[in-house]
């Protein structure tokens, strides 16, 4: 038998993909989440648990919960890098080194639409660059220059802003696809003349957002062509259409792309859950990675190869923390009620199988809903009585 060829585009970076969480800045952003200094604490050390090597702590200019936040994180002896978030603007940087921050983003707007938006031109722009970088590197801050909206900045132009921020110190760069409108291909193509214009030296990170639902395409995408940094967080979370996921992306680059990553998978549905939490949401039930139904099976069809879980799942349920189950309701067949009755310790002879897997179809079909293992106890009940 003939075997299909694995087919994979060689990747530039071959050493460990490093995750750089916005969870609790660009996250936060998300419409109508607040989250207290206190559960961005928790929320810290669930992400240094996971294996996240930097934080951004978050903006602490913008309130002074968010300087709380950022000096409790800081404070609280993670493993991970904790970094600050700042404008191109002194006040940003004086907040941060108040707080005693040692490394921070300086973001700055770059392409034409988002200067005007800004009423400032290029040069402005450049000026502010060079001044806001310098500034916290006088002071001893190590610097990540931001470029907000790059992937919609003329190519001469960004190039010229990177080279004013390399110039005044910043140690590494962001390729930023602020709003999400960039396709995969774009990317890979930028982060790569990003990579020529900087050489190899300069650590770059891709920082994307979702609002086509590449997200994490484009993620990849700029791994292969060179990124050692990918930012995003939890779950997505972001406004609009949200961030990237760095769970969805860890979880393509280690299983189908063979690229190691610095994060442990096997945490990163705790912290989806966490993060649910404290932001008061919940993720659709099929989301990958984290979702509540990934590993469920209803489908009597599906639970039939329940004993071979690989020809049922993409990945293992291991890998991701999860554990499989086999849930009641109108999909279900006869070796649903096999497995249910092997997990709940209940002997059912095999010839009432059938009259119980009735019933149980006939009571998910008529609540519209999923059959609960008490339910389940009361149909398998009902067979005994005359």
């Amino acid at each position: 038998m003939n075997e299909s060829p694995a087919i994979q585009s060689p990747f530039e970076h071959a050493g460990p993909v490093k995750f750089y969480d916005t969870t609790l800045r660009d996250g936060e952003q998300s419409v109508g989440i607040v989250l207290p200094p206190a559960q961005k604490l928790e929320i810290a050390r669930a992400l240094d648990a996971l294996g996240v090597g930097r934080i951004e702590a978050g903006f602490p200019r913008v309130s002074a919960d968010d300087a709380e936040a950022f000096k409790l994180i800081a404070g609280a002896g993670l493993k991970a890098e904790v970094w600050g978030f700042s404008r191109a603007v002194r006040g940003d940087v004086d907040e941060l080194l108040r707080l005693g921050a040692r490394a921070a983003v300086i973001e700055a707007p770059t392409s034409s639409i988002k200067l005007a938006a800004y009423g400032i031109s290029a040069d402005q722009s450049r000026r502010r660059v060079g001044d806001a970088v310098g500034y916290a590197r006088s002071h001893g801050v190590k610097v990540m220059f931001f470029s907000v909206d790059g992937t919609r900045t003329k190519l001469s132009e960004l190039k010229s802003f990177y080279r004013t921020a390399l110039d005044a110190g910043a140690e590494e760069l962001a390729v930023v696809d602020t709003i999400g409108a960039c396709g995969p291909e774009a990317v890979e193509f930028l982060v790569r003349e990003v990579r020529e214009w900087v050489g190899s030296s300069v650590p770059l990170h891709f920082h994307g957002h979702n609002d086509f639902g590449l997200a994490t395409a484009c993620a990849i995408a700029a791994v292969r062509g060179g990124a050692q940094w990918i930012q995003g967080t939890i779950n997505g979370m972001g406004e609009r259409a949200g961030n990237a996921d760095i769970g969805e992306i860890a979880l393509a680059l280690r299983t189908l792309y063979n690229v190691n990553v610095e994060l442990d998978l096997t945490k990163i549905r705790e912290v989806s859950r966490i993060v649910c939490k404290a932001s008061g949401y919940q993720v659709e039930p099929w989301k990958p990675v984290v979702g509540e139904n990934l590993f469920m099976r209803e489908s009597g069809a599906v639970a039939s190869q329940f004993h071979i879980p690989e020809a049922i799942e993409p990945f293992s349920a291991d890998l991701v923390g999860a554990t499989r189950s086999v849930v009641l309701g109108k999909k279900s067949g006869l070796d649903s009620i096999a497995i249910k009755c092997k997990e709940l310790g209940i002997e059912v002879p095999i010839e009432k199988h059938p009259a119980v897997l009735a019933g149980v179809k006939q009571l998910g079909t008529q609540q519209r809903r999923l059959v609960t293992d008490a339910e389940f106890r009361e149909i398998i009940a009902a067979q005994g009585k005359p």
